[in-house]
């Protein structure tokens, strides 16, 4: 998708989150196991939560809003900003459930696995939804300033974690990738995610191995 604005960060972001999808629905359909439990001992999870809900609350706080005002006066426009701002509310309950779910001894399998599955159904159908509309639109209605203001807000809220968030991201990306989003960053966040950020991360166990409990 050529687009005129610089979406090299948006479209490793949805990536990033696929892929975690996989592991999270593979460790659902473990049967040998718990996996509610196996689940939640995972790091990566709980890091797929963190930056799946930074991403969606930087979204609605910097990116909704002036696509909102953009679009005020086309109603089909708007319609379809709005929709994309929704189909986020559905989202978060279900990580939640999920944690319940898998919290409860007694009947959380019962439901464990559709919830997991209609998390998969959904944020997969949002993100294709982003993709196919929203970002051209957003392309198409944005100016500069305001899609670089979405990003530093984005990444202001990512800040605290950028050590493991930065490494996270671009697990597994495609060498284009890597070089589109390493490119931009300054001399010194450059040697730090070559020398510091990546080798610590590739050392974590992000994702248990089938019948592995997680560190």
């Amino acid at each position: 998708m050529e687009t005129k604005l610089d979406m090299s960060m948006m479209f490793a972001m949805h990536d990033a989150l696929r892929r975690e999808l996989v592991q999270v629905g593979r460790i659902a359909k473990l049967r040998d196991d718990e996996p509610g439990s196996l689940l939640r001992a995972a790091l990566g999870w709980e890091l797929f939560k963190k930056f799946l809900i930074v991403h969606h609350q930087s979204e609605d706080d910097a990116l909704w809003p002036p696509m909102r005002a953009r679009v005020a006066r086309n109603p089909e426009r708007l319609a379809l900003v709005e929709a994309l701002e929704a189909e986020h509310a559905v989202i978060e309950p279900l990580l939640t459930a999920i944690d319940l779910a898998a919290a409860d001894p007694d009947y959380g399998y019962q439901r464990f696995g559709d919830i997991v599955d209609e998390l998969a159904s959904k944020l997969a159908a949002h993100l294709a939804h982003e993709e196919t509309d929203g970002l051209p639109l957003i392309d198409a209605s944005l100016t500069e300033q305001e899609w670089l203001h979405f990003a530093r807000v984005h990444s202001q809220r990512n800040l605290p974690e950028a050590a493991r968030y930065m490494p996270w991201l671009l697990d597994g990306a495609s060498p284009q990738t890597i070089a589109a989003i390493i490119g931009n960053f300054p001399p010194p966040l450059l040697t730090a995610y070559r020398e510091q950020w990546a080798p610590a991360y590739a050392a974590l166990e992000i994702w248990p191995a089938a019948g592995q409990p997680a560190r």
